[in-house]
């Protein structure tokens, strides 16, 4: 009795948490999997690159560029972004068994009122920001990814970002997967 009383408040918690837009704003939806080698190739993986993943959710895509750039030997930066605490946890558990867990960072924090420049180390050359988020918030956190550098690369899964049509490259998988550079 005690085991489901327990387990029906871990699943209310669960739901609460994922519910409220206090404490996620942006709803979770995982990446399809069958788009991840898609979207991998699109971040276009380069020694001495960071990939800000914004809204990183449950991680995959961190997770498997990650184990792409180890694979390949390149010095690589991760940087998952976060604000739900049930997907940092699951995220700290993945990257505690991740290969190439000395270039990935998780970072509990909000998107939208994150400075970046914070999370960067000084030698990228190139800053990749990937983003799965809901269409009526990619405008609002584009002005906050505007940076004085020169290689600066937008990958925007399922959703195109308006403000950025005319430097728009379009993959198809099973979803869209857009690229601004």
């Amino acid at each position: 009795m005690i085991l489901i009383i327990s387990l029906l408040v871990i699943t209310l918690i669960i739901i609460i948490l994922f519910s409220f837009p206090q404490l996620s704003p942006v709803p979770y939806f995982p990446t399809n999997k069958k788009d991840l080698p898609l979207i991998v190739k699109a971040l276009g993986l380069k020694n001495n690159q960071t990939v800000l993943d914004l809204g990183a959710g449950d991680g995959i895509v961190i997770f498997e560029a990650a184990k792409k750039a180890y694979k390949r030997k390149l010095n690589t930066k991760f940087v998952a972004v976060e604000i739900n605490p049930v997907l940092i946890l699951i995220m700290n558990i993945r990257y505690l068994f991740h290969p190439n867990r000395k270039n990935i960072k998780i970072v509990f924090g909000d998107i939208f009122k994150m400075n970046y420049k914070k999370l960067l180390t000084s030698n990228f050359s190139l800053l990749t920001f990937y983003l799965y988020i809901s269409p009526w918030f990619l405008e609002r956190v584009i002005p906050n990814l505007k940076f004085k550098i020169s290689n600066f690369s937008i990958v925007s899964y399922m959703y195109p970002v308006k403000s950025l049509k005319s430097k728009e490259k379009i993959i198809c998988g099973k979803n869209k997967i857009f690229v601004y550079n």
